[in-house]
């Protein structure tokens, strides 16, 4: 086993300008390495530094009509890390700024993995809803990670792990709603027009004070490529939701549990989309069976530690649940990231990085609002 630094705590407070500037300034070294090595890939695929500011710039507009908070949060990242606007919109755009190149260049890129797993309520020991994922993706991402604990005075407060400089990826807020979010591809992907980058949208979901309003942000915003994105909340309530670009697939845990991978699942969205992804994450078809396999048995018995020991299942490896670092057809190393494990009712967060090499969690707590979670659940 190899020791890896935690996930450093950032605690953001004030407005949108202020909070960013806290972020930047506390994590600009990953923020740093992090936009390093997404430039790096952008010029593989033609895409140089001024063009880079040009499509950040362009992007403006677009992320402004969404929240225009958003802007300014991520112009605050920029001044406190001393860094330019466009690193930061890289951090939070990377995927969408990649695959435009790619459709340019014919450059492939390749999606985060991930594995995802909640259990309601009625399948846990203690009857507290439990949810967590492993991330997959680049190598390098397991020293550029941070955990944002934001205080909000115009609703819940969140507690989202990210890369630095990132609006949110996973997490909870203290209403009680969880999320984690996977890749998926179809035929459908950035063919239709802007959308907003996924950051943005998952940063949208964690502000929510009702599960409605989390879903409805869900359903309702334009996506430029595929995403699935689990939500839960702690009153008893999840979905798991398979979005295209233009339309949105639904999925219902099955007997309190759910497990999902990086390959579409709902049969409506079998039916409808053509799965493009599978030919680059082969091992999403056994990844989410294996979890599910592990978990299925302990139904009304579960616990956090029954996920995190599903999350670490290895068979397979390299191409495993828990993936220990390989280099891809590309020649780029990739690797389970980070593991992240949640209570949501509790604002309880775990994590751990390149847990394949590492078994270091940290514990991370947001204050539960428990009149929000309660009002939020009636």
């Amino acid at each position: 086993m190899t020791d890896y630094a935690p996930f450093p705590l950032i605690d953001l407070s004030g407005g949108p300008r202020e909070r960013g500037r806290i972020h930047g300034k506390a994590a600009a070294d990953r923020l740093r390495r992090g936009a390093k090595m997404y430039a790096e890939s952008l010029l593989k695929s033609g895409v140089d530094w001024k063009e880079l500011e040009r499509r950040a710039e362009a992007m403006v507009p677009l992320i402004d009509r969404f929240d225009p908070t958003y802007t300014e949060e991520m112009r605050g990242i920029a001044e406190g890390a001393n860094e330019p606007f466009a690193a930061v919109v890289l951090m939070n755009a990377r995927t969408e700024m990649v695959v435009a190149a790619r459709k340019q260049q014919a450059a492939k890129h390749f999606p985060d993995g991930c594995t995802a797993a909640l259990a309601l309520p009625e399948a846990s020991a203690d009857g507290v809803l439990l949810h967590g994922q492993n991330w997959d993706w680049r190598s390098e991402c397991a020293e550029n990670g941070v955990v944002l604990r934001i205080r909000r005075d115009d609703g819940p407060d969140i507690l989202t792990f990210t890369e630095a400089g990132g609006l949110a990826r996973s997490g909870l807020n203290s209403a009680g709603i969880g999320l984690t979010a996977n890749a998926l591809e179809c035929d459908r992907d950035y063919q239709r027009g802007p959308g907003v980058p996924l950051p943005f949208i998952r940063r949208k979901v964690l502000e929510a004070a009702h599960l409605a309003h989390a879903v409805q942000t869900i359903v309702s915003t334009p996506k430029p490529g595929s995403n699935h994105m689990a939500v839960s909340h702690c009153g008893g309530e999840a979905f798991g939701f398979e979005c295209a670009p233009d339309e949105t697939f639904w999925i219902a845990p099955d007997r309190g549990l759910y497990v999902h991978a990086n390959h579409w699942i709902a049969d409506s969205a079998r039916a409808k989309v053509k799965d493009t992804g599978l030919a680059e994450t082969p091992d999403s078809i056994y990844r989410d069976k294996r979890v599910r396999d592990q978990l299925s048995p302990k139904r009304g018995k579960l616990t956090l530690e029954d996920l995190r020991q599903a999350f670490f299942d290895d068979w397979g490896t390299p191409y495993s649940v828990c993936r220990p670092p390989r280099l891809n057809s590309r020649g780029v190393s990739t690797a389970t990231t980070a593991m992240i494990l949640m209570r949501p009712a509790a604002g309880h967060l775990e994590a751990c990085p390149m847990p394949a090499l590492n078994r270091q969690f940290t514990t991370y707590t947001l204050t539960p609002d428990r009149t929000a979670q309660k009002q939020a659940a009636e």
